[in-house]
């Protein structure tokens, strides 16, 4: 409860008991399960440099919320995922949907990029660009498993910055 304000106690305590016992994480009232949204883009653009026509699938993908990808998730306990996100305390909160966001930039970015390389019939840049993006998605999905697992840890908004500044 250290760092938990004040005025959120109380709430937290009794979520905290409804999502005892689930796969929904008693201490930050976040499901790992949400990440899955993220390793299925991962798995496709792994697959580009060798079948290009992947970039397709990748661009099918959409960013989901959180409450989006549990009502279309067969998770077990997908509606007390979604009500237990209202009453996510504010220190696990904030940094959780702010490496969301970094999430959906870097994926964005990588998309363009990886059309990019196709169009210029490059394989050998493909594939690096590929493998550098796929690690820095890894990266930030290791954030959010943190944050999801009480760790208040981010990234800084400038590595991504930077990142999609250079394409590295």
């Amino acid at each position: 409860m250290d760092g938990v304000p004040p005025d959120e106690l109380a709430d937290y305590g009794r979520w905290r008991e409804r999502v005892r016992g689930t796969n929904i994480s008693e201490k930050t009232l976040l499901a790992t399960d949400y990440l899955n949204h993220f390793n299925e883009i991962v798995m496709l653009i792994e697959m580009i440099p060798d079948m290009p026509d992947m970039l397709e699938e990748c661009r099918i993908w959409q960013p989901k919320s959180y409450a989006e990808h549990f009502r279309d998730s067969g998770f077990s306990d997908k509606e007390l995922a979604i009500e237990a996100y209202g009453h996510v305390p504010s220190k696990f909160r904030r940094p959780f949907e702010d490496t969301i966001v970094q999430a959906h930039q870097v994926i964005a970015h990588t998309l363009e990029r990886i059309g990019t390389d196709i169009d210029s019939g490059d394989p050998d840049k493909l594939r690096l660009d590929c493998q550098t993006s796929v690690a820095m998605i890894h990266r930030i999905i290791q954030v959010a498993n943190g944050i999801i697992h009480g760790t208040a840890h981010v990234m800084e908004q400038g590595e991504i910055d930077l990142y999609l500044q250079n394409g590295q």
